[in-house]
Formats: C-alpha cells, structure tokens, sequence
C-alpha cells in the first residue's frame, strides 16, 4: 500500500499533538507501523489520504451502527446546524432526545446530556455519592469508564483490594475509595460488599466487558450482582456507553434482563457526533442540580447538532425489523468464521455476542476474566492486524478492543472480512 501521505501527516502531526494523535490507542504503538489518516467513509468503508480503502471494523470505535455518513444522520446535522450549532440555552432537540431515550431504555425514567461517556460515568458516580451519602465504589477488574482520576484505577497486589493507580497523575488519596473486584465472581464481590458494609455508594461495571478484549458474563453473573446490591443498599450502574443500543434497543439490560439504578450512555446516542448521557430512577436523578446538591454542568451538554443526531438514530433503531436483521449479520459472521478459527485453534479464540466481535491470540478457550485475556499473546495481534490492513480490512489497532458489525456491513463484506482473516492467519502463524 502506498502510504506516504499518511506518513507525513503524522510527522507533521508528532511536533503538534502529544503522540501526534488526540487519543492513545490511535498512535497505532501496539500494532507497529504509522497510523493511518482516514479522509471519507461511507456504509462499510473508509478511505485514507493515500486513496487506499477498507472495510471498516472499527466503526468509530461502535457509534457507528449505520455505517458512516448515514443518509438521515447527516441530513439532521445539516438542517440543525443552518440554524445554529449551540445556544446556551434549552431547546427541543434535548427534549425530543430525552423522550426516546426513556421510552427505550428500560432503568431510565430521567436523564441528563453530558459531552462523553467519561462526563457521564464520572457523573453518575458523584450523583450515586451524593444519594447515599457514602464514600467508597467498586468498580471491576477489566471494565474502562473513561478516563476520571478515580477511575482509572487496577486491582493492586491481590483479589478484592483496595486500588492502585492505573496512570501517572493520578494520586493515592483519588484511588483510595475505589475497590477493585473481579469480574464474573460473585463469591469475591459478596466478600468485599460485607467488609465494606455501610461504606459503598456504587457499584459500576460494564455488563459486557468491551475494553479489555469482549468477556461474556457467566450465566446469572449480572442478576446476581443486582440482588448483591440490592442486599447491601449499594447503587448499581451499568456503563452502557458500548452496549447501549447496540445488543437491543434497551441495550444489555433489556439483553440480559436486569435492571440497574442508574445507566450511563455514549456512542451510539450520538449517531457518530461527541455526546454521553446519564439517567436512572427518579429519585436519584432528583439529586441533581439544579433539582439537588449534586452539581454538574456543562456549556456544551445537550449539543443541538448531538442531540438532532441523536433523534435521527434513535428513531431508525426504532425501526421494525432492525436489531433482527443486525442480529442476523453476527450469526453470519460467526457461522462462516467457526471453521477458521477451529483450524487454528491452538493459536486464536474468537467471541462474538450480537454485532460485537473479538479475535484472541491465546490457545485457552476459557475466558471469563481479564487475567485470563492479559495473557494473549499481543504481538501475534499487531501481525496479524497488519497482515489485514494489506488486504483491506480495518480492525481496531489494539489487541484489547473489539471489533463491530453495523447495519451497511454486507454479506460480501463480511465475506470479505472471513477470507482476510483466515489468509491472514495462515500467512502469520
């Protein structure tokens, strides 16, 4: 592939950006070579500045459900923006927003727009503190909600511990009220709840894992947290920032069946534009300013071209025939990638639930936690996502990410997709 454009872009970039990127992973550092600099999409495929194309597994890291530049997305964007891009001020389009998020998440009953899906987990924390009056969280080993002091935090020495600063700049009195549990044990979290009791506001987790690899909840994992909070007067949120609207219309909680107190959300309810969401039980959200004393404000919260994006996702996923038809594309996936990945499965694992796939370089087929996902093997990842970017197919850059299918994914796509992966397996190991 020519390349050189790119190339120079990025030596431009490295004198002005930290990395020459706005955010780490893109920095392409865990796969080798220079990041690429994508100029258009559209459906299935982008297209960098060197005039190479791909099918797009990264889809904007999951916003993109529809594939990119979406007819009825952009045309919203469009005829808001002739009107203006922000006033200050309330407008209809947060209300219209409002009113569908609420109608299809089940846990939501209010919500408030924030600007990223860290606005929103960092929020909803504060809000869970300023309900109970308590100090302490547990968060889960292997679960990321963005990137707050208080949550970028791992599990320190031993099981059930008390957390360890996950970057520089974060200090031990930010980590000390953050507990750290495994995911998919109830024995270990129930431990901590008991120790702790009277101590903990929050309980935050992914209920699908996305970060750290895709790690699948153990049967009545989720349910059982819900009735462990529910014993010890702990708030439960499910980051939904990745999962919301993207296994159902409800996301993983009408998945999975299981109700949380709060939900925060991000990605998808912005149909590709910067925007997040927090939301849950009426009594909770009354909490907050300027209803309560939990304050939180933001000057671009309930963007109008956001939330006009917004609206027309929302109503498309509203669709009839939507989440059946997307649902139909993962089987498919999975089905003509299960031979692939038998022939080689003393090397490579694969998971998929609905529209989000992942690729593991590991011959341990057993994984349920993230101790078992940090030991693949991550430079057999950064081949095998270059042996694919040669034939066209444009994965996430980091062993750790997941992959996704949107509704402009074909089935010439994704055979496309299968037989790339499969030579590119065979050229690696």
């Amino acid at each position: 592939m020519k390349t050189s454009n790119s190339e120079n872009l990025f030596k431009r970039a490295l004198t002005l950006l930290p990395g020459g990127v706005d955010s780490p992973v893109r920095a392409f550092k865990s796969v080798g070579g220079t990041p690429l600099f994508m100029k258009e999409g559209k459906g299935s495929h982008i297209k960098d500045e060197d005039g190479n194309e791909y099918i797009d597994h990264c889809m904007s890291w999951g916003p993109l459900i529809f594939g990119h530049a979406d007819t009825d997305v952009i045309e919203a964007v469009r005829n808001t923006a002739l009107s203006g891009t922000s006033f200050g001020t309330p407008h209809r389009y947060e209300v219209e927003l409002a009113e569908l998020v609420i109608s299809m998440v089940p846990s939501i009953e209010k919500v408030r727009f924030v600007s990223s899906g860290t606005e929103a987990t960092m929020s909803a924390i504060r809000l869970a503190r300023g309900f109970t009056e308590k100090d302490k969280i547990i968060k889960l080993d292997g679960c990321y909600h963005g990137h707050a002091d208080f949550l970028l935090v791992s599990a320190g020495s031993g099981l059930a511990t008390f957390g360890t600063p996950d970057s520089a700049g974060v200090t031990q009195g930010n980590a000390k009220d953050t507990l750290v549990v495994p995911y998919n044990d109830l024995e270990a979290l129930g431990a901590v709840l008991e120790r702790e009791k009277g101590y903990v506001a929050a309980l935050i987790l992914e209920p699908v894992p996305c970060n750290y690899g895709l790690i699948l909840p153990l049967d009545e994992y989720l349910r059982g947290v819900r009735e462990l909070c529910d014993k010890y007067g702990v708030v439960l949120i499910f980051d939904e920032v990745i999962t919301g609207f993207r296994l159902a219309k409800g996301g993983a909680q009408e998945y999975f069946g299981v109700t949380p107190d709060l939900t925060t959300l991000g990605k998808i309810l912005g149909g590709g534009l910067p925007v997040g969401a927090y939301g849950g039980r009426k009594d909770i959200m009354a909490k907050i300013a300027p209803d309560g004393p939990v304050y939180q404000a933001g000057t671009l919260s309930g963007n109008p071209l956001a939330m006009a994006a917004g609206i027309a996702t929302m109503k498309k996923l509203n669709s009839k025939n939507f989440y059946s038809e997307l649902s139909a594309k993962g089987k498919m996936f999975n089905d003509k990638i299960s031979p692939v990945i038998k022939k080689f499965s003393s090397s490579v694992q694969f998971r998929c639930i609905e529209s989000i796939f992942c690729l593991y370089f590991t011959g341990n087929n057993n994984l349920t936690t993230v101790n078992e996902i940090r030991k693949c093997n991550m430079k057999l990842f950064g081949a095998f996502h270059s042996a694919m970017l040669s034939r066209g197919i444009y994965l996430s850059p980091s062993g750790y990410e997941v992959g996704f299918l949107s509704s402009a994914h074909s089935s010439k796509d994704i055979d496309r997709t299968v037989a790339a992966i499969a030579e590119s397996l065979e050229e690696i190991l």
